[in-house]
Order: structure tokens, then C-alpha cells, then sequence
């Protein structure tokens, strides 16, 4: 009997993973758990992709609906997307064969702001939960259970499946138990209450995830290593990113609009996100906080070194020496680290009153300010939208930050007109490349348009923009926001002909 598991009417219920996943059927819909590759259930999402891929090829129809978190792992991810057994997907993803499907027209993916889906799916807006596939590192002799390396949404699968598989993980660190923070007190309008938390590592909840005993059909135990993030050292580019936005919000200090010790830090996942957190380390602040959906290598330096007091986030996203060394002192840690539910980690109301200081990545930017992060050249999703959208509406600061060009200076992340819109000009405070920073705060359309060209712009793309704005105030019917509609996306049009944008 395992030592994780400690309620007997649950150890009644061990079998195998490919008796688990024989649970699940054609159609369901299924909650898995996991948020950027940590937490996610290891075993019985392959051994459900062997069993659809079974069926495929016995001509039978079989593809299941799959919510998650966030993003998982190729175990998961990657698994069912390689034997088309996702009907549909929701709400982010980052896997390569996932992505390929979906923009293959194969796969339904429906990317959604990550604190709207727990409250969605209480709303009944997706259709029932079948199933909820949920990883733990334990469960108590109550049948409480103690979460992993994240929560993401498995307060909710728990909550609403009709049936829950559990997959107990013993690879994940017993002392992780009393690090989360599982907050009960949301209800559906119209009896909702204020949520109690006023500072960012306030705990308003408990340390373990509940259920229902008798939803649970199955336990299966694993001994599985989370997918560890993987990030490289921060390059020139990053680092010239990240000194603007040093630079920026030391001067925000001078000018009174910061306190010395900033606002709570939220940073997205990525190298570039990583120098920031860097720079930040490095720099003149001390006591931060962070209240983030991720806690990523950068935030534990900070930790370390103890310019960052304390994080709140909803997942762990370590490279695996970081993770060795967060899993080697974790009761250091958990007095240090919250890990809760993102319906929390990701709520507008909080995120407003907390006054977050948000900082996320994009794929590209037009003159005017508004902000694509999740598609390619109008079309193909690259991974999701994400918490971009909660933090960028609702932080004290919203900061957007990438390199100036992509494909080896083919193509110019400023443009005349984005081919997709994720983050209105409304939602776009500052915009950050190597080149320089844009203060977009207090600005008209036209005002926007030339800090950005001036400050942020590639100098081999700066003079086309200049023309194309010039010849737009001249000609544009309209001169509150001027474009040529003929030529706005002309450049991504002459990328797909000729694979340049000039």
C-alpha cells in the first residue's frame, strides 16, 4: 500500500493506468490537470492515447474533449494530439503536434482568458465535465487531497466532473504539502462576496484540494518527474529589453507614480521574461512581491537573493536545476511561495486592487499600439492568449515587450496594422524592444504612432513605417487613428509571397 495514499476507501481503488483510462469514453469531455508542463497527470493520458489509437484503427470513432490549465506536457499534449484524439481543446496549449492539428483545421481550440474558464465551465458554458483527470503528490486519511507542482483549474474539475481519476505522483516532494492556498469562497452571481486577500502572499484558504469520494473511480500510482521548463542564458537582445524597462520604472520611482518598492511584479514565461526578472535582481529595488501565474527561474534567483520578499502564483515553471534546488529546501520555500488556484492567480478584480505590474510577451505590435500574442500572419495560433488578457486590462502598469524583427530580420514586429488583435491600444501601456521604449500612457493614436516608430522599431524597418504613417495622415479618410486599408497588412501579405517584409 503506498505511503501517498492513506485513505483506505481510496486505496481500494488503485488499478492500473490503462484500466483508468478505460473510464473514459468517446465524447466526453475530460478536465486534466497541469499549467506549463508541472502537475499535469503522467500516465493515464498515455495510456488513453494507446486506447484511442487502438480504436482508430479498428474504425471506431473515439476523440474526447480536453481542458486543462494552461499548457501540459508531451505526455499529455503531445500524446493525444499525435493520435488525433482531441475533439477539441482548451484553453492554452504550447505543444508543437497540438498546434499542428489545430491549424490544420483538425482539432477545435478554443483559447480562452485563463480566469474566465473555472467560472465558465460553473456557468455550464462548455457542457458538462465528464471526467476530471487530477495529479496529486498525496491524499490524507480524510480524503483530502495534497496538490503538486500546480493547481491551475483542478479546484473546479474536482468540483464539477461526474467522474475523477486520481493520479497519485510519489516523484512529487511530500513538502509540498502547506504551500497552496485553495480558496472555497467564490460563488456564482449573483451571491458573490468580496474575495478577502489584500496582500500578495495573504493565505484565505486551506492547503489541500477537496472531493467528493464518491466521484472517485480510480487511483493510480505514479513516480513521474514533472517536464522541466527549459530556458536559455538571456542574449544581447533580452538584455537590452530589460534595461529599458529597468530604466523605466526607476524613473517611475523619481517621479512618484512607483513606491521604492515597486507594485506587485506579474512576468510571462520565456528568455525575455527571464532577463527582466534578471535585470530586476541586479538592480536598485529590494522587498518586491510578485503576483504572477508562474513562478520561473528568474523569481527564485530574486527570492535567493531576497530582492523578492515573497511570489503568489498558480504553477511552478523551473528549469531543472532550479527545480532540484526549490525541491531540495521546500520548507525554506513555503514560507516564501503560495501556489493557488488561477481563477485567484489570474482574477481581474484582484489584479486591479492589487495593482500589478504587468509584463508579458508579443508576437507583434502595430503603430497605434494594439497588441497580437497568439497568432502567426493572421492565422495559425501559435499557443494561446493565456493570462496576458487578465493582466493587461485590469494591471497598474501593462508592459509589452519583444525583439524588433523575427526571422533573422525578416520580418518587422512593429507594423502599420497587427493581423490580429489580442490587447486594444486601450489595454497597451508601454511597449518595449532593444531599441528602445514607448510610453504610450496619455497618448492619441497619432501621438502613439511616433514614439513607437521612433523608439521601438528595427532601424532597417523604421523608414517604411515613417512613409506609411506620412502617406496614412495625408490620405486616410479618417485622421483619429489614419490607415490605408489597401496597404495595412500588405506587409504580412509580401512575407507569405516573398518571405520578407520589405
Amino acid at each position: 500500500m503506498s505511503s501517498r495514499i492513506l485513505h483506505p476507501g481510496l486505496r481500494g481503488r488503485l488499478m492500473s493506468a490503462d484500466l483508468a483510462a478505460a473510464l473514459i469514453h468517446d465524447g466526453d469531455n475530460v478536465g486534466m490537470s497541469g499549467f506549463t508542463g508541472s502537475g499535469s497527470p503522467k500516465v493515464v493520458p498515455q495510456a488513453l492515447a494507446r486506447r484511442i489509437d487502438d480504436a482508430h484503427h479498428r474504425g471506431e470513432h473515439f476523440r474526447i474533449g480536453v481542458w486543462t490549465g494552461a499548457s501540459t506536457s508531451a505526455e499529455l499534449d503531445g500524446a493525444l494530439a499525435k493520435v488525433n484524439a482531441m475533439d477539441l481543446r482548451l484553453p492554452y496549449q504550447s505543444d508543437p503536434q497540438c498546434r499542428a492539428r489545430i491549424n490544420a483545421g483538425q482539432m477545435d481550440y478554443i483559447d480562452v482568458h485563463l480566469s474566465h474558464v473555472a467560472q465558465y465551465v460553473w456557468f455550464g458554458f462548455f457542457g458538462p465535465l465528464d471526467v476530471a483527470v487530477v495529479e496529486v503528490a498525496g491524499i490524507l486519511e480524510d480524503g483530502r487531497l495534497i496538490p503538486s507542482t500546480s493547481i491551475g483549474n483542478n479546484k473546479t474539475w474536482l468540483e464539477q466532473a461526474g467522474k475523477v481519476i486520481l493520479e497519485v505522483n510519489s516523484w512529487q516532494p511530500a513538502g509540498l504539502e502547506g504551500m497552496h492556498d485553495v480558496y472555497y469562497g467564490t460563488e456564482r452571481p449573483p451571491h458573490r462576496k468580496p474575495i478577502p486577500l489584500v496582500h500578495p502572499n495573504d493565505r484565505i484558504g486551506e492547503p489541500y484540494l477537496k472531493v467528493d469520494l464518491d466521484k472517485v473511480v480510480a487511483v493510480v500510482e505514479t513516480h513521474h518527474a514533472d517536464k522541466s521548463a527549459e530556458f536559455s542564458p538571456p542574449d544581447a537582445t533580452s538584455r537590452a529589453i530589460a534595461g529599458h524597462i529597468l530604466d523605466f520604472l526607476q524613473h517611475e520611482v523619481k517621479h512618484g507614480r512607483l513606491p521604492a518598492e515597486l507594485l506587485p511584479l506579474q512576468s510571462g514565461v520565456g528568455n525575455i521574461a527571464n532577463a527582466v526578472l534578471e535585470g530586476l535582481n541586479n538592480g536598485p529595488f529590494k522587498g518586491l512581491t510578485a503576483y504572477t501565474e508562474v513562478l520561473q527561474d528568474g523569481m527564485l534567483e530574486m527570492l535567493k537573493s531576497g530582492t523578492l520578499a515573497s511570489a503568489s502564483s498558480a504553477a511552478l515553471a523551473l528549469s531543472p536545476a532550479a527545480l532540484a534546488e526549490f525541491n531540495a529546501d521546500l520548507d525554506h520555500w513555503r514560507r516564501r511561495v503560495v501556489l493557488r488556484p488561477q481563477e485567484i492567480s489570474n482574477h481581474p478584480e484582484l489584479i486591479r486592487r492589487l495593482g500589478i505590474i504587468a509584463m508579458n510577451g508579443m508576437i507583434e505590435a502595430d503603430i497605434y499600439g494594439n497588441v497580437n500574442s497568439t497568432h502567426v500572419m493572421g492565422s495559425s495560433i501559435m499557443n494561446g492568449i493565456g493570462g496576458s488578457g487578465d493582466f493587461a486590462r485590469n494591471a497598474y502598469l501593462s508592459i509589452f515587450m519583444a525583439p524588433s524583427t523575427a526571422k533573422g530580420g525578416a520580418i518587422s514586429t512593429l507594423v502599420p496594422m497587427v493581423s490580429h488583435v489580442d490587447h486594444t491600444e486601450h489595454d497597451v501601456q508601454v511597449l518595449v524592444t532593444e531599441n528602445g521604449l514607448a510610453d504610450l500612457r496619455g497618448k492619441s493614436p497619432r501621438k502613439r504612432a511616433e514614439l513607437i516608430i521612433q523608439h521601438c522599431a528595427h532601424p532597417s524597418f523604421r523608414p517604411e513605417l515613417q512613409d506609411y504613417l506620412e502617406r496614412a495622415r495625408a490620405g486616410a479618410s479618417g485622421q483619429h487613428t489614419p490607415h490605408l486599408l489597401d496597404e495595412a497588412l500588405s506587409w504580412h501579405g509580401r512575407y507569405l509571397k516573398t518571405g520578407h517584409m520589405r
